[in-house]
């Protein structure tokens, strides 16, 4: 019994670490990102010393003992480093050409394309109290986050690159620890180093194309490497729940309850930054609350239904062994049974 509630209480550790130390990301990127802050408009090179923070602890992990490298084809890590950095840098190309209402819809798109994708790569189906639990949740996050909605051809074109290497870089989490056996942190100190590598090298030109500052300009303060090396902290504390959460759940469902971020991101917001807090955000964060629990419940559900589906085949199998094996028995001639000859 005692072995059946530990993975329970590690699934709420897991998530409680992505939401917390994704919020607290957030926050601490707002301080250095923002004018009234450090000013440090340079996301795509922030996300590189994210991942070389990550990189080393994961380096030291493994020196030490703690962690054990687990071997994965070069060509797989490649491939996943590029949708990895398309990701980052759609997005960050995606909130720079739209507005903020259509960058929102753009990433509520990706629960529905998440479970398309899953469908055509891995021929997963769901039911249909999933489906209305992740409508009920997209409507919610829509009411609460969507304002404004104005978008270009360039635009549109960088929140589809986007929207589609985000969703299948989350597929891929979940499908190499799956495929190679490997745990969330060995899989991620082995890609941080490639993304990190990747990232500082081309991220001050795409920040400059998207900024039009350089990065070698700007004066750094005390204040500015307190709340850097605390991004970068809370950064590795994401990083690694966010393989957690998607190796032991799906990508789906890390989308899903991945939106309890945005409510507690707006919630923040109002307490500590004095951000509006509108009746249709109250309800917006009402509704997305509703639709995560109706999803929480109908996934047990459906975990609970694919038990007893195997609990029987299991059993029936075992009797269909059982009595083939007794007919062979009853079957078979006293002849064959008797050894005469102990060389035969």
């Amino acid at each position: 019994m005692e072995g059946e509630k530990k993975p329970a209480v590690s699934d709420v550790g897991a998530w409680a670490m992505n939401i917390i130390s994704s919020v607290g990301i957030i926050m601490a990127n707002k301080q250095l990102m923002s004018s009234a802050g450090y000013g440090f408009t340079f996301a795509t090179t922030l996300t590189g010393c994210h991942f070389l923070v990550t990189a080393l602890v994961g380096a030291v992990s493994n020196a030490s003992g703690l962690s054990a490298s687990k071997h994965v084809p070069l060509w797989e890590l490649l491939w996943f480093s590029i949708v990895a950095n398309m990701s980052i840098t759609g997005m960050n190309f995606s909130l720079m050409l739209n507005s903020v209402g259509f960058y929102q819809i753009s990433k509520l798109s990706m629960i529905p394309v998440v479970c398309i994708m899953e469908w055509i790569l891995h021929n997963k189906s769901y039911r249909r109290d999933v489906k209305l639990a992740v409508v009920v949740v997209v409507i919610g996050v829509g009411v609460c986050t969507v304002t404004d909605v104005k978008v270009n051809a360039k635009g549109f074109i960088c929140a589809c690159v986007a929207v589609l290497s985000t969703s299948l870089q989350q597929i891929s989490i979940g499908s190499l620890q799956k495929k190679y056996s490997i745990g969330s942190f060995e899989l991620l100190s082995k890609t941080a180093p490639i993304q990190a590598i990747s990232l500082l090298i081309f991220g001050p030109f795409v920040d400059y194309s998207l900024s039009g500052n350089s990065i070698l300009k700007y004066s750094m303060s005390y204040g500015f490497v307190l709340f850097l090396l605390l991004s970068c902290s809370l950064a590795v504390f994401c990083n690694v729940s966010q393989y957690l959460c998607i190796g032991r759940f799906s990508a789906v469902s890390f989308q899903v309850l991945g939106h309890m971020k945005t409510v507690c991101v707006l919630t923040l917001g109002w307490v500590l930054f004095d951000s509006a807090l509108t009746i249709k955000n109250i309800m917006g964060m009402v509704i997305a609350i509703a639709g995560m629990i109706i999803y929480s419940w109908a996934v047990e559900l459906d975990k609970q239904a694919n038990a007893k589906i195997l609990s029987n085949v299991k059993h029936s199998l075992t009797e269909e062994e059982f009595r083939l094996l007794k007919e062979g028995v009853d079957h078979t001639p006293l002849k064959d049974i008797d050894v005469e000859d102990p060389k035969a």
